[in-house]
């Protein structure tokens, strides 16, 4: 920021540097509050990270009980045939 003032300040007059520097500092500190609304923080990564885990686990626990579903189907389709074979 010194440097632009003082290249600004070396074609301009003193207070036109400054009026520019501001109006610059200005501009760039709205263009940071319109943005700051889409950044996420460190506290909003570990929140989602959380329920993700979350989310896994209990997809996690889901599937082991829809496994165990189809192994007992398909121990009582082999017994079933076994005793067709007998």
């Amino acid at each position: 920021e010194l440097k632009v003032y003082e290249i600004f300040k070396t074609r301009l007059s003193e207070h036109e540097a400054a009026t520019i520097i501001q109006y610059i500092d200005e501009k760039t500190e709205k263009k940071f509050d319109e943005k700051k609304d889409m950044l996420a923080t460190k506290e909003d990564i570990m929140k989602l990270r959380e329920e993700l885990r979350v989310e896994m686990r209990e997809i996690k626990a889901d599937m082991i009980k829809w496994m165990f579903i189809f192994w007992i189907g398909q121990l009582a389709a082999i017994i079933a045939i076994i005793k067709m074979i007998k």
